[in-house]
């Protein structure tokens, strides 16, 4: 199985409530989630402009995640959240290495 990354570039001047929606989504699936890991950051060079990455085991596993009720209703308020329409990236990754 190959593991996969989601990337989502987001522009919003609204991150609190960003980060109170992935709060919200952490504490509504925990147990029930198939990511991996989840880290948004914000671009330095760029004002409102951020970046969520979302690590899964594998793409199966990243549909599944979409599949949950939560992540359907959190999505669509995130979306709400955003300036404009996200850019989203479907990766799979192909080599990982820990340095």
């Amino acid at each position: 199985m190959m593991a996969f990354m989601q990337i989502m570039e987001l522009t919003t001047s609204n991150i609190a409530e960003v980060q109170k929606l992935t709060d919200e989504w952490l504490e509504a699936t925990k147990g029930k989630r198939t990511t991996q890991k989840l880290v948004l950051a914000k671009e330095r060079g760029s004002a409102n402009t951020y970046v969520s990455i979302v690590e899964f085991a594998s793409y199966e596993e990243a549909v599944k995640n979409s599949n949950l009720p939560k992540t359907q209703e959190i999505s669509a308020k995130m979306m709400a959240a955003c300036d404009s329409e996200p850019k989203f990236r479907n990766l799979d990754v192909i080599q990982e290495d820990y340095l």
